[in-house]
């Protein structure tokens, strides 16, 4: 499947992930250069596009509806082994297999229809694109709370995967509005409204679930909701979903360019076989390998992190764990999103302004496996049960935590990197599809691997209950390695020509 030969405006190229000097570009053609060749006016429009101000209201909107993908996706976690067990009457012992499956199939479905998604945005529009995709979402989401059977609650939540379009169309849109001075910030809020999303999903389903048991004196006398206890959760996720896409198809405008007339010659015909990249041909690209595995790499760390600390918190301290109440874990699951937002609005603008997004991949990169040992360190102060150890332990676990939280920075990074890296505006849809279907295939497996991982060295007692953080510094450790092979940001590549 190859993308619509169609061109983009020369003057629009993806943003390098460093702001400084692009003003000082010169005409030289190569391939990180103005996509219809050489044109007298290139350096002024490089330098308008550079002074244009964050559209703060595309920007808002598109967060609003980033955060409905991990509200759907969260918001079952609550009671879906509940609804496992009364839908199918299943033994105590296979709850937990069939709520792991119908968890997971939404990832796995997503990454098997990302890449068509990232192409029809390519071809047909972002904002078309988007829109389908949220009404697709709210109306499975809708619908999986009526669920009745195992089967039914399985169909729903596969259709809900099916339409994945919105991340990986936001993305691609989010990186349109933006330019070298302003994405940051921009990508700063859309991380933002991904967390959010993560942080609300549970506590709706959780809050909404089965609402004549939790809150008899207003929904006891309602039948429906004691014929479908699930209803109400997924049904307000639904109506957050829907004025999600009504706004999306009211007041967000399209990124996609459309080609230019006249436009010839043999800068069209290089932004042609642009357009006309395999999804193999854009993976084979100059640099997008690269990125693509160290995004991968990185959300392996990230992914085994989230499923494993709650499970950490949790476990005995005995056997490695710090023997948290669920109180203490929601306290500290707070702490943590709270940092993060911290580190993501206030911190990581400036700082990648300064050093770049290879600059902050690098340093997020050396600060992984510290993160990852402050957590068996907490357990040995624990461990040693006396008044002064357990004091420490008060004041380094919540400092340490805020402080490692910084970690969280390279997923806005590598995510920029990926937008430097396309050798086409008019393939960014899908080369983010591509990233996003390997993400959404590690989701759906790799939380269960790593869980189960952390469980067996709990039970064995492996390296004193740390195996599994001895697994993980290591893994971290690649990744300090990955990151070195980093493509340089094609405005670095630009000033060094010019330079030489």
């Amino acid at each position: 499947m190859v993308a619509s030969p169609t061109t983009k405006q020369a003057s629009v190229s993806i943003q390098p992930t460093s702001g400084a000097g692009l003003g000082e570009e010169n005409n030289h053609v190569n391939e990180t250069t103005s996509l219809l060749g050489p044109r007298p006016d290139t350096k002024d429009d490089d330098e308008s596009d550079d002074e244009k101000p964050l559209p703060k209201l595309q920007i808002l909107l598109l967060c609003y509806a980033r955060a409905i993908e991990p509200l759907a996706f969260f918001s079952i976690f609550p009671y879906v082994s509940q609804m496992v067990q009364d839908n199918g009457n299943v033994p105590d012992s296979d709850i937990g297999f069939y709520s792991g499956l119908i968890e997971s199939l939404f990832s796995l479905t997503q990454a098997i229809v990302m890449i068509f998604w990232g192409r029809a945005a390519d071809r047909i529009g972002r904002k078309p694109v988007l829109v389908y995709s949220l009404v697709g979402v709210t109306l499975a989401t809708g619908l999986f709370g009526m669920a009745k059977t195992i089967p039914q609650m399985i169909m729903f939540r596969c259709v809900a995967g099916v339409f994945a379009g919105t991340i990986v169309t936001i993305r691609t849109m989010v990186a349109e509005h933006s330019t070298p001075k302003t994405q940051a910030r921009a990508f700063s809020w859309f991380a933002f409204s991904g967390n959010l999303g993560i942080f609300l999903g549970p506590l709706m389903g959780g809050a909404l679930a089965n609402p004549a048991g939790q809150y008899p004196g207003v929904f006891g006398g309602i039948y429906f909701f004691k014929k479908y206890p699930y209803a109400l959760s997924s049904l307000v996720v639904a109506v957050v979903g829907a004025t999600a896409a009504l706004s999306t198809a009211l007041f967000v405008d399209e990124t996609l360019k459309k080609p230019t007339a006249g436009s010839d010659g043999e800068g069209a015909d290089v932004t042609k076989q642009n357009d006309d990249l395999s999804t193999w041909d854009l993976l084979k690209s100059p640099g997008v390998g690269m990125v693509i595995y160290t995004y991968g790499h990185l959300m392996v760390l990230a992914f085994a992190y989230t499923a494993i600390i709650p499970v950490f918190w949790f476990t005995p301290i005995r056997l490695g764990g710090y023997g948290f109440t669920p109180l203490q874990i929601s306290l500290m699951m707070g702490l943590n999103g709270a940092s993060q937002a911290v580190w993501l609005l206030l911190i990581f603008p400036p700082l990648q302004r300064r050093i770049g997004s290879n600059g902050v991949m690098r340093v997020c990169a050396s600060a992984y496996p510290a993160f990852f040992l402050l957590c068996p360190i907490g357990n040995v102060l624990l461990r040693q049960g006396s008044e002064a150890s357990v004091k420490v332990f008060w004041v380094f676990v919540p400092v340490t935590l805020a402080i490692g939280c910084g970690v969280s920075m390279s997923f806005t990074a590598i995510q920029l990197a990926l937008n430097d890296i396309s050798p086409s505006p008019r393939v960014l849809g899908t080369l983010n599809a591509l990233a996003l279907t390997g993400i959404s295939g590690l989701r759906a497996f790799d939380p269960a691997l790593f869980t189960s991982l952390f469980a067996i060295g709990a039970r064995t007692q492996l390296a004193g209950g740390y195996a599994i953080w001895i697994l993980l510094v290591l893994l971290a450790s690649g990744l300090s390695i990955a990151v070195k092979y980093l493509p340089e940001p094609k405005g670095a590549r630009k000033r060094h020509s010019q330079s030489s």
